[in-house]
């Protein structure tokens, strides 16, 4: 019996030292404890998950632009990097509107915020004004023109995801145009760059679990279970429809590739329980793209699809939006005609789209669909404040498994998929990511005059 549990003691030590997704799992669980037990600590623990996210942002911007500088110059073909956008733009602006309708529908159906009875008098607008920061979403205008740099450092310094994006564009047109013979140095300096990325991104994933505990340890100590009584079905209905959701993307991304959403959620769940416990999908961006890479998708259509879905394809905020809009008008008693719903759903399809990066984006988002329609007092948005983070891990995996389905359609839409090489892969028959390779200056051949 001593050998046996010896056995298993060695077993379990051996599993939370080589599985990330055994220790994000057991630092889950160590900071809800914390969080309940001793509330007055767990409050303090959120600059650990804090300065994880900090540093793994640092470096998804000079990831996605060597990812996209590569992607486009070992393709060879720029009209095809276009392709590929225009039909990454359809499929997000579909997935978008699906989610935004079934999220109404869900909404009249079962009504979440029937019978509270709210009186608009007793809520406090400067809460609102309070998490925003008095901030707005921009402008459909503003939203492009801020999507252009006006400055090269300046994209990489404040980590504007979208003017990298147009940046590494650039570049690797220019890569293109000019040809191996005039710049032949600087893809391997680039793809040698995307290496040490990655490798950087290696050494910060060891804080992951610490990052996790802080977080959950905080989210508990914050709001413990009373949110989850008050707001019960509210919740309930949310997180079942982005179940639903779930499910009709799993029939898409089967019909459209003939993979398994299932076999990719098993695939990544170390990512997807990071994600979930730090309650941000930016912290993963990077193991995302090693895993659909090695998983047969493209260079160029992974670095392009899922940075650019991070800010188009909200899917599970638009599910929050739909739902929320509709609650808040059920708990001050206003009953929404069709014609307003519609309407709803139009503006909330143009304000999902400026939400990525803004703090406090879901009450801005609400609050321009209650002024838009003219019939709810924005201060219901208020009713919201309660429940806002209890929500992020609804977001989170839903938006983040949208954008990872959008990249694996794409791809097999512009033909940049591997299906053979993604089966043997979700199926545990071939490396999740292949190693960093180590490049020496024996692998870079000499420049050459032109």
């Amino acid at each position: 019996m001593a050998h046996a549990n010896g056995n298993i003691a060695h077993r379990a030590g051996r599993l939370l030292r080589t599985s990330l997704f055994a220790q994000v799992l057991l630092a889950l669980l160590l900071g809800a404890l914390v969080g309940r037990l001793w509330p007055d600590i767990g409050s303090t623990l959120q600059p650990l998950g804090d300065g994880f996210v900090r540093l793994i942002k640092s470096m998804i911007a000079p990831l996605v632009f060597c990812v996209v500088v590569a992607g486009i110059t070992k393709a060879g073909d720029l009209k095809a990097f276009g392709r590929i956008g225009v039909k990454a733009l359809i499929w997000f602006e579909v997935a978008t509107t699906v989610a935004l309708v079934i999220g109404l529908l869900a909404g009249n159906i079962l009504a979440p915020g029937a019978g509270m009875n709210v009186d608009p008098a007793t809520l406090d607008k400067g809460a609102v004004d309070e998490q925003t920061g008095g901030g707005h979403l921009p402008s459909t205008t503003q939203f492009v023109l801020e999507s252009l740099p006006d400055s090269a450092v300046g994209a990489f310094a404040e980590n504007a995801l979208l003017q990298v994006l147009v940046l590494a564009c650039l570049v690797g047109a220019a890569l293109l145009h000019l040809g191996q013979s005039k710049v032949p140095q600087i893809l391997p300096f680039i793809e040698q760059a995307q290496d040490v990325v990655f490798t950087i991104v290696g050494y910060i994933m060891k804080l992951a679990p610490l990052a996790v505990f802080g977080a959950t340890a905080h989210l508990v100590a914050e709001y413990g279970v009373g949110a989850m009584s008050t707001y019960g079905k509210l919740i309930a209905v949310c997180y079942g429809v982005a179940l639903l959701f779930l499910l009709l993307l799993g029939l898409a991304l089967k019909a459209v590739t003939g993979l398994s959403l299932w076999k990719f959620v098993r695939y990544t769940r170390e990512e997807l329980l990071l994600a979930l416990g730090t309650g941000s999908s930016e912290t993963v961006m990077p193991r995302m793209m090693q895993k659909l890479r090695a998983a047969g998708c493209r260079d160029d259509a992974v670095g392009l699809v899922l940075p650019t879905g991070y800010s188009f394809n909200l899917d599970g905020a638009s599910i929050y939006l739909s739902i929320g809009t509709l609650f808040i008008a059920q708990a001050v008693g206003v009953d929404l005609t069709l014609g307003q719903q519609v309407t709803v759903v139009l503006v909330l399809m143009l304000t999902s789209k400026g939400m990525a990066g803004v703090p406090g984006s879901a009450f801005l988002a609400l609050s321009a669909t209650a002024s838009a329609l003219g019939v709810i007092p924005a201060a219901a948005v208020a009713l919201l404040l309660g429940v806002d983070r209890i929500m992020d891990s609804m977001r989170v995996a839903t938006n983040l498994l949208g954008n990872c389905v959008a990249v694996f359609a794409v791809s097999r839409w512009e033909g940049a998929l591997d299906r053979v090489t993604a089966k043997r892969v979700m199926n545990g028959e071939e490396p999740a990511a292949a190693p960093v390779p180590v490049v020496t200056t024996k692998d870079v051949a000499p420049a050459k005059d032109s």
